[in-house]
């Protein structure tokens, strides 16, 4: 009976220290993305806000949603499902919404609009309860005051900054001062009676609504401020003023700290953890994670498109999702997985490899499970990658060559520079462990040199490429400098030939050099450390003996 033929299995090389610290650990762990296109026209997503929280320790069903404003909509959509249940347009053919903000009570709605109109809507009939147009340019925000269900704010382009009473129909207080655009503002923390908001004309104004329509501080900035952001203790605020964050000591009327981490302007700013983080949002497609001490960053996420809104997602105290809205008009909801979610995830993995493996029977007795008809479809109706396809189990007959890597059929054949040539065109994530692979059966083969030789120069790039990629790699010193000196021995005559090839050897010898030198100070640094522990335990010995 012939002898089976056994796979060749890809090395896997160990893992290296994790750099990971536990602050980014847990925000990688918003891990569940869904990517949605609020838009039709994938019109940019301007602003996603949660309602104020209530004033008593009773939870409310507005805790439950979030708004998203994009093009001429305000989506409501629903923290547990992340699903739109809710879509308010009654909006003009032209006009354009901003700032949608649902109450905290979830009962109404409040949206500005680029005609200079603020709507309030019914938020279960999404019927208009109120329309106001005092402002006669682009209103940008609306907002609900923190305590007050009648109250609200609102900042528009003709420089000025409203209170409003929902049952009355103008404006309870008009704020000038501003001499540009208002683009941004906020109520304080409740029970202090200010307002904060930020303007082109480059300056945050702090205003009383009981001292009057005058502005009782300002802040001069050197760029215009797109967001403001009051810390909870009410005795700060946050500014993004071009890329800079600024924290600004409401008591002292000064700045605190400026924040530079950002590559281009930040258009958003969120609060997480009660207060203890702070997440910035900008046009580089960046969002970074400040611990709010020190004002240090400690982690951040990266996305494919510009980002002009922002907003932590909590859910009984904790922050659930991570909700942004970009320019391309796609909303991402990033949500952290609690223990029961994450531990019937893995029992679903196992269930499905199960059913892969045909031991489903034995499954479920283990689980002391009866599946009643029909279960195939259900079961593969569920969201598992790989679902829908053809499966099939058989058993492990002998003497049958079992389906290989195209490069392990190669190398079975005794094509090695062939199979040598298959993983370095490889693009995937298992490239590099393949290629890693093939060289150590061809080092082991003592078939390396035949693989190496008669390289042209097209075919001879992508060894030397790979060479320099990998060459710092302490894991595999040994497999590269051996690749390395069996190229250097077949090529070095022919260095001079092509100015390709000779540029890639520079670089080959700059990149030796510097691992070189970082070996030798790495030498000195652990001779150093023997000497101190050496010195250390020396000491303690005489320590003891005295």
């Amino acid at each position: 009976m012939a002898a089976e033929v056994q796979l060749l299995q890809p090395i896997k090389l160990p893992k290296g220290p994790s750099t990971l610290t536990s602050e980014q650990k847990y925000w990688n762990s918003f891990s569940s993305e869904l990517r949605l296109d609020p838009s039709q026209h994938s019109s940019p997503v301007t602003h996603i806000s949660i309602p104020p929280p209530p004033s008593s320790n009773l939870t409310t069903a507005a805790q439950d949603l979030f708004a998203v404003t994009t093009g001429s909509r305000v989506q409501i959509y629903s923290s547990k499902t992340r699903k739109l249940v809710k879509n308010i347009s009654r909006f003009g053919v032209d006009d354009i919404a901003h700032s949608g903000n649902i109450r905290r009570d979830g009962r109404v709605v409040v949206a500005g609009g680029e005609s200079g109109t603020i709507q309030a809507f019914d938020l279960n009939s999404r019927a208009i309860l109120k329309t106001w147009r005092e402002h006669k340019q682009p209103v940008w925000v609306t907002q609900w005051h923190p305590s007050e269900l009648t109250s609200l704010m609102s900042c528009s382009d003709d420089r000025t900054v409203r209170l409003w009473d929902l049952p009355s129909d103008k404006s309870a207080m008009t704020f000038d001062g501003h001499q540009d655009y208002v683009r941004c503002g906020v109520f304080m923390p409740a029970q202090s009676g200010l307002l904060v908001s930020g303007s082109y004309d480059q300056t945050v104004r702090l205003w009383d609504s009981r001292a009057g329509g005058k502005a009782v501080m300002v802040f001069k900035h050197a760029a215009p401020v797109e967001a403001v952001l009051p810390m909870p203790s009410g005795t700060a605020v946050l500014a993004t003023s071009d890329n800079i964050i600024s924290v600004l000591d409401v008591v002292a009327a000064k700045p605190m700290h400026l924040l530079r981490n950002h590559q281009k302007t930040v258009t958003s700013l969120s609060l997480a953890n009660n207060g203890g983080r702070l997440l910035s949002g900008a046009l580089d497609g960046h969002v970074k994670v400040f611990e709010t001490t020190g004002w240090n960053v400690v982690a951040g996420m990266k996305y494919s498109s510009p980002i002009l809104s922002l907003s932590v997602i909590p859910s009984q105290k904790e922050d659930k999702h991570i909700a942004v809205g970009m320019q391309s008009g796609v909303l991402s909801i990033k949500t952290r997985l609690s223990g029961e979610q994450k531990a019937l995830a893995r029992e679903r993995e196992k269930e499905m490899k199960a059913l892969i493996e045909g031991k489903i029977e034995e499954y479920d007795r283990q689980k002391k499970r009866k599946r009643g008809k029909g279960w195939e479809k259900r079961f593969r109706g569920r969201d598992f990658t790989g679902e829908g396809a053809d499966i099939v189990i058989e058993g492990n007959a002998r003497g049958k060559i079992h389906q290989s890597f195209p490069w392990a059929n190669a190398l079975r054949f005794g094509q090695y520079a062939r199979a040598l040539d298959i993983v370095l065109e490889q693009k995937d994530s298992n490239a590099r462990d393949h290629c890693i692979t093939v060289l150590t059966a061809l080092r082991h083969r003592s078939a390396l040199r035949a693989a190496l030789a008669n390289r042209d120069e097209l075919t001879l790039q992508p060894v030397l490429r790979w060479l320099i990629r990998t060459i710092s790699d302490y894991r595999i010193t040994r497999l590269t400098t051996d690749v390395a000196l069996v190229v250097l021995d077949l090529y070095a005559d022919q260095l001079g030939r092509s100015e390709e090839i000779d540029l890639l050897f520079d670089q080959l010898v700059k990149r030796v050099q510097v691992v070189v030198e970082a070996s030798q100070v790495a030498w000195s640094v652990g001779g150093m450390v023997d000497m101190l522990t050496a010195s250390a335990q020396a000491a303690g010995i005489e320590a003891a003996e005295s």
